[in-house]
């Protein structure tokens, strides 16, 4: 008999439906979301691409182009692009490091401030219709089972890195 914490792995191969896999959901759900906050950003002329950095600007999560492909997990150079554009939007600017001139950081202008202030909002909204008809118990145990599986994730990665 399996333990509480250790369940029979809940998936066989020669059994294996797509439709029936947790991480097909999962994606299918965040694929939903994605273009639902693409569709709500771009009423604020943004892209997927542009209210990220901004976002990660204003959050102090990254402050250079290289904290911003890591955070993004995109590649320095659509990163380099990315910025080109919100620069000329003037809606960040490259400052050089007074220590390094070899480092330049970003800053958000005041006009990408604002812009930035309105992205929280946009995810919450649309968080918060993906949840319609949720319980608070139910929110908060989805919360916690996402977060074991995240666990999992992290574990397993941590394993294949040790090997």
């Amino acid at each position: 008999m399996a333990s509480p914490s250790r369940p029979h792995p809940p998936y066989d191969g020669r059994r294996y439906e797509l439709a029936d896999s947790v991480g097909y959901q999962i994606f299918t759900v965040m694929q939903a979301m994605r273009r639902e906050v693409d569709r709500r950003m771009l009423q604020h002329d943004l892209t997927d691409a542009q209210w990220k950095p901004l976002w990660l600007l204003k959050l102090g999560r990254a402050s250079s182009a290289i904290e911003l492909a890591r955070e993004i997990a995109v590649d320095a150079g659509s990163v380099t692009r990315m910025v080109d554009r919100l620069e000329a939007k003037g809606l960040l600017e490259r400052v050089r490091s007074a220590t390094d001139r070899r480092i330049v950081h970003l800053r958000l202008t005041a006009a990408g401030d604002t812009v930035a202030r309105k992205v929280p909002f946009v995810l919450a909204a649309v968080n918060n219709e993906f949840l319609r008809g949720f319980s608070e118990p139910e929110w908060k145990q989805l919360r916690r089972l996402l977060g074991r599986m995240a666990d999992n994730g992290a574990a397993l990665q941590a394993d294949a890195e040790a090997a």
